[in-house]
């Protein structure tokens, strides 16, 4: 801008030359549109969905860049983050995974508009973009869209495992917020319907309220990532914060064995439910309903313990990263979704005794602006 503000401009690749349109002022700065290109970039692609464009869909903002050109941008990313944040100078290269972008992702929640059309929201919006298909779905998801989801709040749509696709449908009722499992068409199924998913050899039970990766690949990616950084042996004891429904509890503890222990930690009484059925007959490992907190650390770390933590976007909460570094353990294996919240934890940690032995970038987001970070940390002093 003529005053100094920088022009943060989606629809762009870095060296082109574009005509923007503004939607967003700020006092410090303000975000734009290319709505025409005038000079591309050599790395520009045409995007392969059809709602990728200027004032469209805002679930993908990388539709426009080559594979190349995005992986290459989110490694600069990552670089930054950690030099910015947590002080960390380290080259970093996002590792690209074999699947193929379209259809990789097997849960999308969709709002839903007054005419029950299943929608994605504007980039920065509340705006309902209405959608016949979504490029990055799954695509035995395709049936919902050309479903009427009239009176629903909200859809989950979930391709997860092997079994039978189906939607957890949000409504808000008189009596309260209500979820029903119905089938991509919209009749009701049984609630007790879950998903099934084979890991590595272990079926894991997921049910509709419970969390699972949302690329076809990761489960598998990250699990394997974590079991190297881990390094567990028989006897070790383990706390597996922010848990789920236990993808890395129930594989610990088949190789601590019934002399160690695996402590899983997990507020959503959801997923723990489904730990608890996953771990049926590991004696070794104990699920607890619990936010993760201070008080959840003592509770559940020891001195030269080993810690897997995979907390929300969010990254840990307030106090829980000192609270690690009085409890000691010799190693922690961190898996983040968000590079900015992984980087202000990581400080932390570093400033408090942990040394970062090795850090994996995946790019489990593709067409977005998302990585997904494991670090190997082990404590120094």
């Amino acid at each position: 801008m003529d005053d100094g503000r920088v022009v943060f401009v989606r629809h762009s690749l870095p060296g082109e030359l574009v005509r923007v349109e503004v939607t967003e002022t700020t006092s410090n700065f303000c975000r734009a549109d290319a709505v025409e290109v005038l000079e591309p970039s050599p790395d520009r692609v045409v995007a392969p969905c059809l709602y990728a464009y200027p004032g469209g869909c805002g679930g993908c903002d990388l539709q426009h860049a080559s594979l190349g050109a995005q992986v290459a941008w989110k490694s600069q990313l990552v670089v930054e983050h950690l030099k910015r944040i947590a002080g960390v100078e380290r080259d970093v290269q996002v590792i690209e995974t074999v699947a193929d972008a379209r259809g990789s992702r097997t849960r999308l929640r969709c709002a839903v508009n007054a005419e029950g059309q299943l929608c994605l929201r504007g980039a920065r919006s509340h705006d309902l973009i209405a959608l016949d298909s979504c490029w990055i779905a799954d695509q035995s998801l395709s049936p919902a869209f050309r479903s009427s989801w009239d009176g629903a709040e909200e859809v989950e749509l979930r391709a997860i495992g092997e079994g039978q696709p189906f939607a957890v449908v949000k409504r808000d009722t008189p009596r309260g917020t209500i979820y029903e499992i119905c089938s991509l068409r919209g009749e009701p199924l049984e609630p007790s319907t879950q998903s099934r998913v084979s890991v590595h050899g272990h079926v894991f039970s997921v049910g509709p309220r419970s969390f699972w990766q949302s690329h076809r690949s990761a489960p598998e990616l990250l699990l394997d990532t974590v079991l190297s950084f881990a390094d567990v042996r028989p006897g070790d004891h383990v706390a597996d914060l922010y848990s789920g429904v236990g993808l890395f509890s129930v594989p610990l503890a088949q190789v601590v064995g019934p002399g160690g222990k695996v402590t899983a930690v997990e507020s959503s009484p959801y997923a723990v439910r489904d730990a608890r059925q996953n771990g049926d007959g590991l004696r070794q490992m104990k699920v607890r309903e619990w936010s993760v907190s201070p008080r959840a650390i003592n509770d559940s770390v020891g001195e030269g313990d080993v810690v897997v933590l995979d907390p929300p976007r969010g990254g840990m909460a307030k106090g829980v990263a000192r609270a690690l570094l009085r409890r000691t353990p010799r190693r922690v294996v961190y898996v983040s979704c968000d590079a900015a919240t992984f980087a202000r934890d990581l400080k932390v940690l570093l400033a408090g005794g942990f040394a970062l032995t090795d850090l994996r970038v995946f790019d489990l987001f593709p067409m977005t602006e998302h990585v997904e970070l494991i670090a190997n940390l082990d404590f120094a002093l």
